[in-house]
């Protein structure tokens, strides 16, 4: 049973259907609300489809990072480098944790960090990278894990849009010290709500994360550090477990989805599509976004049209007020970001959309724009 919003094609249609409400019905029946059954099997099942040895739920993505960088040690006078082209959590958590962050461009046909560009970036308080799989396209993973191990830092991965996304046959989250996941509604699965995820081959940073998103205890009266409530509910878990499941299948309909907007719009006027993949690369789609002169027009003629589209991102985070103030930071300093934030627009994408959807959108798309 999809959920829509109002638009005759929303930009993106959550899935709920009957064994996801089985499922949440037998774990509210009969397992404990908060860390159930269904917490440690889902985290189980995780940790084996991203081929890693360990995963750690938490109640949010942004926790998942938190939690990841403060479970790595990672204190004040660090600094961790990342893109100033994402979502705003991302820094936000490096913050959180008590480090600086530390900005480096996105690449020159892309839209993730560029490798290149974080190696002139590092200084001596470099701890950490954390590359971004934006909107599901794996970053660089090899060069930047090379870079990682070169100069004694960690990396991080954030794969909070790229669920199942590969490069050379491993899945993202497995290249990092730590990978981190979000199970917002937004996201390629969902939990019927939120939460994270954190994935991990380093034991002792697992234990850690599991003490830090619960209340730091060390046993259930005992204290190791100073945490936090941060748990992912069973219920929610439950539905994961379903949804684990089906996501292979959602992605390679999203692939779907993506290589048919490829075709519809090929030569469309004044629309650039997403960079082509690269050999060895599995893109997820969690957005397909597209760069326009027009983007602004494009957006309000879809919407006029009960299309909805949607600016991911329209300003890039060092040029967000509380940056620009406590880091002074001003226009040009990564132009790159600054260029995408300009023109970027996502059209309409996920597992139940249907390919007429998406022609009467690249129909919209390829027709003159009213200024």
């Amino acid at each position: 049973m999809p959920v829509t919003h109002g638009f005759k094609i929303p930009l993106m249609r959550p899935i709920v259907d009957q064994e996801m409400l089985q499922a949440a019905a037998v774990s509210l029946q009969n397992e404990k609300l908060v860390m159930g059954e269904s917490v440690y099997k889902f985290e189980e099942e995780f940790a084996r489809y991203c081929g890693t040895r360990y995963a750690v739920s938490t109640g949010s993505g942004t926790a998942a990072l938190q939690i990841a960088l403060q479970s790595m040690g990672i204190d004040q006078i660090d600094e961790v480098i990342t893109t100033p082209f994402s979502f705003f959590a991302t820094s936000n958590a490096i913050i959180h944790a008590g480090a600086q962050p530390r900005f480096a461009d996105v690449e020159n046909h892309g839209f993730n960090l560029d490798p290149q560009k974080v190696e002139a970036s590092l200084t001596q308080k470099t701890r950490a990278i954390i590359p971004v799989h934006l909107y599901g396209h794996p970053a660089r993973m090899n060069e930047f894990r090379d870079l990682a191990d070169d100069k004694g830092i960690s990396m991080i991965e954030d794969a909070c849009q790229a669920h199942g996304a590969e490069q050379n046959g491993r899945r993202v989250g497995s290249f990092g010290h730590v990978g981190c996941f979000s199970f917002y509604t937004s996201k390629n699965m969902t939990v019927c709500g939120d939460g994270g995820m954190i994935v991990t081959n380093d034991e002792q940073v697992a234990d850690t994360a599991r003490s830090f998103r619960d209340c730091g205890r060390a046993s259930k009266y005992t204290m190791a550090r100073i945490g936090y409530t941060s748990r992912l509910n069973t219920v929610n878990a439950a539905i994961g477990r379903v949804q684990l499941r089906r996501l292979d299948k959602w992605n390679e309909a999203r692939r779907g989805i993506a290589n048919l907007y490829r075709r519809e719009l090929t030569d469309a006027p004044g629309v650039e599509l997403p960079p082509a993949e690269m050999s060895g690369e599995t893109p997820v789609y969690h957005l397909f976004v597209v760069r326009s002169d027009h983007r602004d027009q494009l957006a309000l003629h879809l919407e006029k049209n009960g299309v909805e589209a949607a600016i991911h991102y329209p300003i890039p985070i060092h040029l967000q007020a509380p940056y620009r103030a406590r880091y002074r930071y001003s226009e040009g300093a990564f132009p790159l970001a600054e260029r995408l934030a300009e023109h970027v627009l996502s059209l309409p994408i996920h597992p139940a959309i249907t390919e007429e959807e998406v022609r009467t959108v690249s129909r919209l798309v390829r027709s003159p724009v009213p200024e």
